[in-house]
């Protein structure tokens, strides 16, 4: 994307603790709840948490299946919040005493026709206008930019150490950064690090800045790429004041944390809490998995695929590729290829990649893509490489 020349790129990440996550995760628990009852149920559900406050508002289809009772929504958020870790009477936030707000209502029956097949064109259409991407690059494992594939990677390990009881000291909050040194378009290094976690009132900040950088930092990146790198561990110097109670939180307000840290496009949808007809996210996991698999076939280093949508129609209005000169076929030849072999109708998108059986709440911490261990992601399968052999 930034062609062969010398130039430096930062993405960021943020914690399962952070507000917007925890807003993320809340949403995608109803939506896996309403699945489970149902998987043809249609959810868009929105959350915002503040000082020991959550609301849950959007719109859920009804189902002759049935379908939650508020209390059991009050349930699914007390767990989520539970979990992350937000079991503490000092920080503001808090699983047992947060008072939960419920306003979800039915979804619009004008939106519902065009996605169910009842609207002008007849057919299970897009259940809303908008463009989508898709991107890989081969600089990581993930096939995923290096600057968010690091960044995630760092905030898995320190949730680990919190969690286990190896930094006593943590608390849910946190956010890295990664600025990664490229020559000649290609990642030669780790020039800066940046790390910011919530913590107890008792631990100095230069004991909290040795341990990240020993037992987190150098135990997660590799020792290749640290040489001369500057680490900001905590630059304000104390973080205590986190979570909801330090910043409200929101759904879908971390895109670019969610795909490609910046690196790869976006086309602003974002994912969480929306079910598989909502083409913000199953497009954009449809164009994920056909990226990597370009990307895995060996046909380009870096690929980056953008689709279009009009509500209540199936097919899409325009697909565009771009291996920014790295193809060893031309971008016209792969359109034309992906064009005849994947059905890229909403409902051809949700059978390929099984849309309507996956627990989502995973994908809502530490990136939707670039994911290992977890099979469930069936749009970081690599098994369409062969269409792409030159």
């Amino acid at each position: 994307m930034h062609g062969e020349r010398d130039f430096v790129f930062t993405s960021e990440s943020v914690s399962e603790g952070h507000p917007d996550k925890i807003c993320d995760q809340i949403s995608d628990a109803v939506l896996d709840a309403c699945l489970a009852i149902d998987n043809t149920s249609r959810v868009a559900c929105e959350s915002l948490t503040t000082t020991d406050h959550v609301t849950i508002a959007g719109e859920i289809s009804r189902s002759p299946k049935g379908q939650l009772t508020k209390d059991q929504i009050e349930q699914i958020a007390r767990d989520v919040i539970r979990d992350i870790g937000y079991v503490h009477d000092d920080i503001g936030f808090n699983y047992r005493t947060a008072n939960i707000q419920i306003l979800l209502h039915e979804q619009s029956q004008d939106i519902a026709q065009g996605v169910t097949g009842t609207g002008l064109f007849g057919e299970e259409g897009a259940g809303d206008q908008g463009m989508m991407f898709g991107f890989a690059i081969n600089e990581t494992e993930g096939l995923m930019p290096m600057p968010i594939y690091y960044a995630h990677k760092l905030l898995e390990y320190l949730t680990e150490l919190r969690k286990s009881g190896k930094m006593p000291f943590l608390r849910p909050d946190a956010k890295s950064q990664v600025t990664v040194r490229y020559e000649k378009g290609k990642p030669v290094g780790i020039q800066t690090v940046v790390v910011s976690t919530q913590h107890t009132p008792d631990i100095e900040h230069k004991a909290l800045s040795e341990q990240v950088i020993e037992e987190c930092i150098k135990k997660v990146l590799p020792a290749h790429l640290l040489k001369n790198t500057t680490y900001f561990i905590n630059p304000t110097g104390r973080f205590v004041i986190g979570g909801p109670h330090g910043d409200c939180g929101l759904t879908g307000r971390k895109i670019i944390v969610d795909t490609y840290g910046g690196y790869g496009r976006h086309g602003g949808g974002a994912f969480s809490g929306k079910d598989p007809s909502k083409v913000d996210r199953s497009a954009a996991y449809m164009m994920r998995y056909i990226a990597k698999n370009v990307v895995a076939s060996g046909i380009a280093d870096q690929c980056e695929i953008q689709v279009a949508y009009a509500i209540g129609v199936a097919k899409p209005v325009s697909l565009v590729v771009n291996t920014f000169g790295t193809g060893k076929m031309s971008d016209d030849k792969i359109e034309k290829i992906i064009l005849e072999n994947f059905d890229l109708t909403p409902r051809g998108i949700r059978e390929t990649l099984n849309l309507r059986n996956i627990v989502y709440r995973p994908t809502a911490t530490y990136g939707h893509f670039g994911r290992q261990g977890h099979n469930s992601f069936t749009w970081e399968r690599t098994d369409k490489t062969h269409l792409f052999k030159v």
